[in-house]
C-alpha cells in the first residue's frame, strides 16, 4: 500500500506476481467451487458452516487458489504473510496489482464479477469498507476470533472487520532535513518548501484520507469536521510546501520525498530498509494531530474461490497472522485480547513507535460524512 493507497510500483517487483487465470463466464467458477463437499462456501458465514476449521481447510485446498489485490509485500508485512499462508495450506496466492488503491479494489469487485480474476478478498481503508458494505459487495463472515474483536471494529454481521492499523505519522530524511518536523504546525515552516508529501490522493487512498483527518484534528477540527484538514493542505500548497509526488521507498531513496505523511507502520518499516542505503529515516507521531485508524478485511460476495477467501480470513485473525502484522509494525486489532491471553509477541510489541494515550475512533457515519466533504473539496483546495 504505497502509491494511491499508497504503494510503490517498485514493491511489485519484490513480490512474484502469479499470472491470474483467464476470465470465466459469469457464474461458472462460483457455482462449481461453492458446491464442493455439499457445502455452499459462497454463503458460509462461519467455519462451523463447513463442519469446523478442518473442513474449511479441506474445501479451500480443493479450490487451490486465492486471488488477492493491492497487497504489496512491505505493507504491514504482507509479503511474509502471503508466504506463510501458502506454505501452511499449499494454496497458491495470485497477487495482482500491489500498487492499487482501495478505490481500485472496489472497482475490481464491480467490473470483474463472474471472472476467475476477481479479487476473493479485500484489504480496504475503513471508509471504503463501509461504503462497499452499503453497496452490497461483501459476504458476511465471522472468523473464530470474531467475539474477541472490539465493538466498533467490525460490522455486526461480519461484512467487514478491522484487521490492523496505525497512527498517522511524519517520516523525515534526517540527513537531508536539518530539523525533522514533529507536528502539523511545523510542516508550514518555510524550510520545508516543496518537501511535504503524502502517499496518495485522499479521495482514493485510505492512508492519505487519514492524513487529512489528522490535520483537521491538529487545526481545530474533529471527527465531525474534516474541513480544517482540507484548509490546512491548501495552506501547505499555497506556502509552496506541499509536494504532490506520491511517497514510495524509491521516491525517498532518490530524494523526491524527503518528508512523508503516512501510517506509522509504513514509515517505521521504511527505516531499516533505508538505513542500508545510507538514509536516516526518522518517524514522529505528530503531537498536535494524533489519529489512529484501522484497515478492514472483507470477502467478495462473488469470490471465485469462496472457501479459500474464508480460510484467508481465519489465518489473518489467528494469533499467527496477527503477530505477523505486528512484525510489520502494524497494530493488530486483536492486540488487547492477545496481550491478555499471552499469545502476543512481546518483543515485536516493544518495537512499535511510542504513542501516549488511547486512540479514539470516528463512527461509520462520521467517516461517511468526512469522505463526502473531502470528495467535494479536495481537488479545488489543491488545484486552486
Amino acid at each position: 500500500m504505497f502509491t494511491p493507497r499508497a504503494r510503490a510500483a517498485a514493491a511489485a517487483a519484490t513480490l512474484t506476481l502469479v499470472t491470474a487465470a483467464c476470465g470465466a463466464a459469469p457464474g461458472t467458477q462460483q457455482t462449481t467451487q461453492a458446491s464442493q463437499g455439499g457445502v455452499n462456501a459462497a454463503t458460509a458465514t462461519s467455519a462451523a458452516d463447513f463442519g469446523g476449521l478442518d473442513k474449511l481447510v479441506e474445501a479451500a485446498k480443493k479450490e487451490g487458489t486465492l486471488h488477492v489485490i493491492a497487497l504489496p509485500p512491505d505493507w504491514a508485512n504482507y509479503g511474509e504473510i502471503i508466504e506463510k499462508f501458502q506454505a501452511k495450506y499449499g494454496i497458491k496466492i495470485e497477487s495482482e496489482t500491489p500498487d492499487a488503491a482501495s478505490a481500485d479494489e472496489i472497482n475490481a469487485v464491480k467490473t470483474r464479477k463472474g471472472q476467475d480474476r476477481a479479487p476473493d478478498v479485500l484489504d480496504l481503508g475503513q471508509s471504503f469498507a463501509i461504503s462497499g458494505a452499503k453497496e452490497g459487495l461483501f459476504a458476511p463472515y465471522k472468523v473464530q476470533a470474531f467475539d474477541k474483536i472490539p465493538e466498533g471494529q467490525k460490522e455486526p454481521t461480519g461484512l467487514w472487520v478491522n484487521d490492523y492499523g496505525g497512527y498517522v505519522s511524519i517520516g523525515c530524511d534526517a540527513k537531508k532535513i536539518k530539523t525533522c518536523p514533529t507536528s502539523f504546525a511545523d510542516l508550514l515552516k518555510p524550510e520545508y518548501k516543496g518537501q511535504v508529501a503524502m502517499n496518495g490522493n485522499p479521495t482514493e487512498s485510505g492512508s492519505a484520507f487519514a492524513g487529512v483527518y489528522a490535520a483537521a484534528i491538529a487545526n481545530g477540527g474533529s471527527f465531525d469536521d474534516i474541513q480544517p484538514g482540507i484548509d490546512f493542505f491548501k495552506k501547505l500548497k499555497d506556502a509552496g510546501n506541499y509536494n504532490p509526488v506520491e511517497t514510495t521507498p524509491a521516491t525517498i531513496e532518490n530524494g523526491e520525498t524527503k518528508i512523508s505523511i503516512d501510517w506509522d507502520y509504513n514509515n517505521a518499516a521504511y527505516a531499516p530498509q533505508l538505513t542500508a542505503k545510507g538514509i536516516d529515516w526518522k518517524v514522529n507521531v505528530p503531537t498536535d494531530g494524533k489519529y489512529f485508524q484501522m484497515y478492514a478485511q472483507a470477502v467478495n460476495k462473488d469470490a471465485p474461490h469462496p472457501a479459500a477467501a474464508r480460510l484467508w480470513q481465519e489465518y489473518l485473525y489467528s494469533a499467527e497472522g496477527q503477530n505477523l502484522y505486528l512484525k510489520g509494525f502494524a497494530r493488530p486489532v486483536l492486540l488487547p485480547a492477545m496481550t491478555a491471553d499471552g499469545t502476543v509477541d512481546k518483543t515485536l510489541t516493544a518495537n512499535l513507535p511510542a504513542v501516549e494515550g488511547e486512540p479514539a475512533f470516528p463512527t461509520p457515519e462520521q467517516v461517511d460524512a468526512a469522505k463526502a466533504k473531502l470528495a467535494a473539496g479536495w481537488d479545488t483546495a489543491i488545484s486552486g
